[in-house]
């Protein structure tokens, strides 16, 4: 992401990938410790993850592991700070460590990553549902995946290729299933609407339904789904792990689908029932029609699952730290408290040896910012005032130090690989350095050439005491320069479904993101443009779209690579978004629990591979 939640990915969303710091790509929401998706570290708010998917993550501290092999049995507990998932829906969740635990658990996509703590595998495809990594035709305009036999729901009945083609239909209704990817809006041979949004409204009002059922395609013996886009998209077999789940359409709820309906499985596991809150749970059994033998991909170690919902963060640590009863079977959904990683790790990169064979340190998927939204604050010179007041160098210290990582210099992440360039932002496009502890009175000057006078803002964060220490430094901070802020604290596993609200949400407040895989097209877009799906920062400017377009149907990669790092740039000299961090999180496992390794598609556990030791 999800958002910050990931994965080069992302989704985060930082989803409360630990509580985020959102990951996916884009992962979760809440930002229990240092620094995602879908999605979400410790240091900001639920980092995002734009989900799903491999990003090139730097090696881990976590001991070498290799296979998801291990012991049958026994339960699996994830103690969380969040009251609940942000989105349990499979074309809603889009933080990188609700991707990774629901894609283990109980959903199934056409393709998926491969389960290793090597990052070059681990970012790698593997087919899941379709029998291999799909077939492009066409130019790469047109692909095509044949479903493996003897898939089945929870109830038994047959997988096919309507249900994978409903299930993606539904992220057409934005109106009703948001928050989610959308690359099959951006992608699919689709035309838009005068405004700018696809002609097909999805199933529920089904506005352009032909349209959509000319783009998907299904075969006779409704096996094959085909897919026609309206651009070559050569890498577009890493797309279908976003949101392209199938659904039954006779069991779509649409809003309250995973939330107050409990989703349809199509994995080894199913939901049993799901409370949200302070003490809130979801517990997961065996789903019984489940077949080894039609998912090569999953071991399903576990036979239980149990998720904890509303624990404060430091109990969190200590239980995992002590391990003592079911606490040695559990995982950390978040991330090691600042006044414990001189307990738990050496160094940055090393964990102490009481810990050695379960705690992991290392750079994740995201890049941490706070989103500004330029409807409410149009004044290019007050964002940039905002950015340079802020005291980057206090924030690194609340949320770990060093343990939270390297100030970033913009959204696209230096471990994507060719398409990241320093952007000098902090260093000289203002005409001299921006120290990391901020400049009140270079801030003043760039509030006096706006023409504007200070203002007054609201700063929203998931609301965790790590961010409310957070929140404190940003009001003192920007206060300096004269800038009067106001906290907006939002309930972790809410956060993003208040911030995506522009009537709700406040002028700026904290986000991440990490790459669905490696290349800034899932970035870029995703972040600051209407269709990409998390624009926070609600950024809707024909000039900046345009070029955006230019970088996604340029063919030739090198070219391609100048072009995000224009638009990279461009974006923060603009400041659509304020970059904070380029994130490195720390997280804990029960001594019981194997193998213990960050999982790079998602910068998550590798739930997949989960097992309990005796």
């Amino acid at each position: 992401m999800v958002r910050s939640d990931t994965k080069w990915l992302r989704g985060v969303t930082i989803g409360v990938v630990a509580t985020l710091a959102l990951g996916a790509c884009g992962g979760s929401t809440a930002t229990t410790a240092p620094p995602a998706t879908s999605a979400p570290a410790a240091t900001s708010a639920p980092v995002a993850s734009a989900s799903a998917g491999g990003a090139s993550v730097a090696p881990s501290t976590a001991p070498a592991s290799t296979a998801p092999t291990g012991t049958k049995g026994g339960t699996i507990y994830i103690l969380t700070q969040s009251e609940q998932w942000n989105q349990v829906d499979p074309q809603r969740a889009y933080t990188g460590e609700d991707m990774a635990f629901f894609s283990a658990t109980i959903y199934r996509s056409l393709t998926a990553y491969k389960l290793s703590p090597d990052q070059k595998e681990g970012t790698s495809l593997t087919p899941d549902l379709a029998t291999d990594l799909g077939t492009a035709t066409n130019g790469g305009k047109t692909w095509a995946f044949t479903l493996r036999d003897g898939v089945t729901f929870q109830d038994g009945s047959p997988i096919t290729c309507a249900d994978v083609k409903y299930g993606v239909s539904r992220t057409f209704a934005i109106d009703v299933i948001n928050q989610g990817p959308t690359y099959a809006i951006a992608y699919l041979d689709i035309p838009s609407a005068a405004d700018g949004s696809s002609e097909y409204k999805g199933p529920y009002k089904k506005t352009g339904q032909d349209l959509y059922d000319k783009a998907v395609t299904c075969s006779a013996d409704n096996k094959t789904i085909t897919f026609n886009l309206n651009k070559a998209i050569a890498d577009f077999n890493y797309t279908v792990t976003l949101g392209f789940s199938p659904v039954p359409q006779a069991a779509d709820t649409g809003e309250t689908y995973g939330s107050t309906v409990l989703p349809v499985s199509s994995g080894p596991y199913k939901v049993d029932s799901y409370t949200t809150g302070n003490g809130g749970k979801m517990l997961l059994s065996r789903n019984p029609n489940w077949s080894q033998a039609s998912d090569p991909y999953r071991t399903a170690l576990p036979d239980k699952w149990e998720v904890d919902f509303g624990i404060d963060a430091k109990v969190i640590d200590q239980r995992i730290m002590q391990s003592a009863g079911n606490d040695a079977y559990a995982v950390q959904y978040g991330n090691v408290q600042p006044e414990n990683l001189s307990v738990v790790f050496k160094d940055a990169e090393t964990a102490n040896p009481d810990y050695a064979n379960r705690a992991i340190s290392g750079f994740d998927p995201y890049s941490r910012y706070y989103f500004i939204n330029v409807q409410k604050v149009k004044n290019v010179k007050i964002r940039q005032a905002m950015a340079v007041a802020l005291d980057r160098s206090a924030i690194r210290l609340n949320i770990g130090g060093a343990f939270a990582g390297t100030y970033a210099d913009g959204v696209v992440k230096p471990n994507i690989g060719a398409d990241y360039a320093p952007t000098g932002l902090w260093d000289t496009f203002f005409g001299q350095p921006v120290p990391d502890t901020g400049d009140p009175v270079l801030a003043k000057k760039l509030i006096t050439e706006s023409g504007e006078a200070a203002p007054k803002l609201t700063f929203n964060f998931a609301d965790t005491p790590v961010n409310q220490k957070t929140a404190a430094i940003v009001i003192d901070s920007l206060g300096k320069a004269g800038i009067t802020v106001t906290p907006g604290p939002i309930e972790a596993g809410k956060y993003y479904s208040v911030v995506f609200d522009p009537a709700s949400a406040g002028e700026f407040g904290m986000g991440g993101w990490g790459a669905d895989w490696p290349n800034a097209s899932t970035v870029i877009p995703p972040l600051f443009t209407v269709k990409g799906g998390w624009d926070l920062s609600q950024l809707d400017d024909p000039a900046f779209n345009a070029k955006v377009d230019a970088a996604l149907t340029e063919l030739d990669r090198t070219k391609q690579e100048g072009l995000w790092q224009a638009l990279n740039k461009e974006a923060a000299e603009n400041m659509y978004a304020i970059p904070t961090f380029f994130g490195l999180s720390q997280t804990i496992a029960g001594s019981k629990i194997a193998p213990a390794y960050r999982w790079a598609a998602y910068g998550s556990w590798p739930y997949g591979a989960l097992y309990v030791t005796p």
